[in-house]
């Protein structure tokens, strides 16, 4: 019966590849500006998760922990691309307002500019519950428009779920 609940488990949970994860961890000790932290997953509840735009029940949503100090959130997501998927990350204040948001791991030869820091620091500062739109509060960019208006999708509907978690006094 154990071997059966470990086989369940281990196939059941979505796991973040060790290529990710350290890409995750160095977004979040330059971000943070900290050497050592904890990840804890935030649990959310089923009926709560269907109410967001965002996938919220896997390995994705973390309060970011360094000591006995809470400073932050960490939401690790996946958008698409062309061809493709890329995973990036939105790292939150504690405020819930964007610190900073970073593409990780993007797997195609077009479209890169994404990445640019330029770019993505249009999306610090905007609070959970505000809107983000592609080609009006956030800049085209030429060359890399499907990754361009998906990433700015991703973070509208990452924006969106945080607020509701706030609201449903989850965060």
């Amino acid at each position: 019966m154990l071997c059966m609940a470990f086989l369940f488990l281990g196939f059941s949970l979505e796991k973040i590849s060790p290529r990710l994860q350290e890409k995750l961890n160095n977004a979040v000790q330059s971000t943070f500006e900290v050497e050592a932290f904890e990840l804890q997953h935030v649990a959310v509840a089923e009926t709560i998760n269907t109410k967001t735009t965002v996938e919220l029940g896997q390995e994705n949503l973390f309060r970011i922990i360094k000591g006995d100090e809470f400073i932050g959130y960490a939401y690790l997501g996946e958008a698409p691309s062309m061809k493709n998927v890329f995973d990036y990350v939105v790292l939150f204040n504690p405020d819930l307002s964007i610190k900073k948001s970073k593409v990780l791991i993007y797997r195609e030869d077009y479209g890169r500019q994404i990445g640019s820091q330029r770019w993505l620091k249009q999306f610090i500062g905007k609070k959970s519950g505000d809107s983000v739109t592609y080609g009006e509060d956030v800049d085209a960019i030429a060359g890399a428009t499907i990754s361009a208006k998906s990433m700015t999708n991703a973070v509208d509907e990452v924006l969106s779920s945080m607020e509701i978690l706030n609201e449903a006094k989850i965060l």
